[in-house]
C-alpha cells in the first residue's frame, strides 16, 4: 500500500476514534470528569511506555533532559491537554456534546488568530473573512445559549495554546504524550489512591467491567495519537487540515441525533455561520496551495528550460 494512502487512513481513523469519544465517556459514569482524567493520564502513560519499549526507542530522553526549555514548554503543554480533555470530559458527560463540537469546529480559527497576534503573520483577504464570520457566529450562539460558550471557547483556545507550544518544541507524538503524562503522573495516581483511600473512587467498587473501560480511557487516548503521529509523516499539511473536520462532524451528529440535545433556531444560525467561515477558509486554503504548486512548477520549468527562451 502507498505511504500515501496508508497515511490517510491512518489519519481517518485517529478522527474517527476522536469523533466518538462522546460515546465512551457516559460508559464511565459514576465517576466524574476529574477522575476519568486521573486514569486517563496514568494508562495513556503506561500504554505509551509500552510501545516505546517495543521500539526501544530512548535516545529522545538524553536529548531533552540537557532542555530545560522544552521540559518547561512541555510541562505546559501537559497542564493545557489537561484543562481540554478535562473540559471535554465535562461538557460530555453534563449533555453538553454540540458545544464541545462547537469547540473544535472553531479551533481552525482560533490557530489562524493566534497565528497574527503571537508570530506575526499575514492573513489573506479570505481568511480574515473567514476569523470575521467566525466571530460573529460566537456572538450569535452567546446570544441563543443566553451567554458565551465557555465550555466551546475553553476547548478551542486550550487546544491552541496546546498547538503553539508544540509547534515550538517540536517533539513526536508519542515522546510528547509520554512526557506531558508523565507531567501529571503522580498527581494523577496520587489523586486515584485518595479517591479509593476515602471510598469516593469508582476503580475498584463498581466491578471489573468498569475497572475495564476506566483502563480503556488510556487505550482511547494514546491509540488515535499514535495514529495521528504516523499519519502526520506522510499526508500533506492541507489533506490533514480538512480531515480534521471528521472528528468534530462526528461528535454534533452524536449530540444532535444520538442525545437529542436541543436546537433552537438561533443555535443552528450559529452554527451555520461557523459551516461559512470553514468552508471559506478551507477554500482559500486549497487555492493557496495550488497557486503555490503552480508556482514551484513554472519555477522548475524555467530553470529546466533552454536559454534564450
Amino acid at each position: 500500500m502507498p505511504e500515501y494512502r496508508r497515511g490517510i487512513l491512518y489519519a481517518v481513523a485517529a478522527y474517527v476514534i476522536w469523533g466518538l469519544f462522546p460515546v465512551y465517556w457516559p460508559l464511565l459514569k459514576p465517576a466524574t470528569a476529574v477522575e476519568i482524567l486521573a486514569h486517563r493520564m496514568v494508562w495513556s502513560l503506561l500504554l505509551v511506555v509500552a510501545v516505546l519499549a517495543v521500539r526501544r526507542h530512548w535516545s529522545w530522553l538524553r536529548e531533552l533532559a540537557r532542555q530545560p526549555r522544552k521540559l518547561g514548554l512541555l510541562t505546559l503543554a501537559a497542564l493545557l491537554i489537561a484543562v481540554n480533555w478535562g473540559t471535554y470530559i465535562y461538557a460530555v458527560n453534563i449533555g453538553h456534546v454540540v458545544e464541545a463540537a462547537l469547540g473544535y469546529f472553531i479551533n481552525p480559527l482560533v490557530n489562524v488568530l493566534f497565528g497574527v497576534v503571537l508570530f506575526r503573520e499575514r492573513l489573506r483577504r479570505w481568511q480574515w473573512v473567514a476569523v470575521g464570520l467566525g466571530t460573529v457566529a460566537v456572538l450569535v450562539l452567546a446570544v441563543a445559549y443566553g451567554k458565551p460558550p465557555w465550555l466551546a471557547l475553553t476547548l478551542a483556545f486550550s487546544f491552541g495554546f496546546y498547538s503553539v507550544i508544540k509547534k515550538g518544541v517540536n517533539i513526536g507524538a508519542d515522546e510528547s504524550l509520554a512526557v506531558e503524562t508523565l507531567v501529571l503522573f503522580l498527581p494523577a495516581l496520587g489523586y486515584i489512591g485518595l479517591l479509593e483511600f476515602q471510598g469516593a473512587g469508582t476503580f475498584a467498587g463498581y466491578g471489573p467491567l468498569h475497572a475495564v473501560l476506566l483502563a480503556g480511557a488510556g487505550v482511547v487516548t494514546a491509540v488515535p495519537l499514535l495514529f495521528f503521529g504516523a499519519a502526520a509523516i506522510r499526508v500533506p499539511l492541507s489533506a490533514m487540515g480538512l480531515l480534521q473536520y471528521i472528528a468534530p462532524i462526528l461528535q454534533f451528529l452524536y449530540g444532535v441525533l444520538i442525545a437529542r440535545e436541543t436546537m433552537p433556531p438561533a443555535r443552528w444560525a450559529g452554527f451555520a455561520i461557523v459551516w461559512l467561515a470553514l468552508a471559506v477558509f478551507t477554500w482559500d486554503g486549497i487555492r493557496a496551495s495550488r497557486a503555490v504548486r503552480q508556482e514551484r512548477r513554472a519555477a522548475a520549468q524555467a530553470e529546466g528550460a533552454p536559454v534564450g527562451t
